[in-house]
């Protein structure tokens, strides 16, 4: 587990999760819009569990939302730990 400021990063996942979708790009297998779509996912989804405003966490549900046929219900690679320094899952 890796600690960047607020975020944590599972460093296995992530690099599955953003390398697959890289390489899929590389070879061609799908267009680069809809990798850059995958690969934002899992930042959409840290919108909607933030401590931020209601608008700005109802937008991250609903890109959530959008997101379920790309993995929306998968383990995290990245979350916003909580304040208090434990994890939030």
């Amino acid at each position: 587990m890796f600690r960047l400021g607020p975020i944590k990063i599972d460093w296995p996942r992530w690099l599955g999760y953003f390398g697959g979708a890289a390489l899929a790009v590389a070879l061609d297998l799908i267009d680069p819009p809809l990798g850059l779509f995958i690969a934002a996912v899992p930042f959409l989804k840290m919108l909607g569990k933030t401590d931020s405003s209601r608008p700005v966490r109802v937008a991250g549900q609903v890109l959530d939302g959008v997101a379920k046929p790309v993995g929306g219900d998968s383990q995290g690679t990245l979350w916003v730990s909580s304040p208090a320094g434990t994890s939030e899952n």
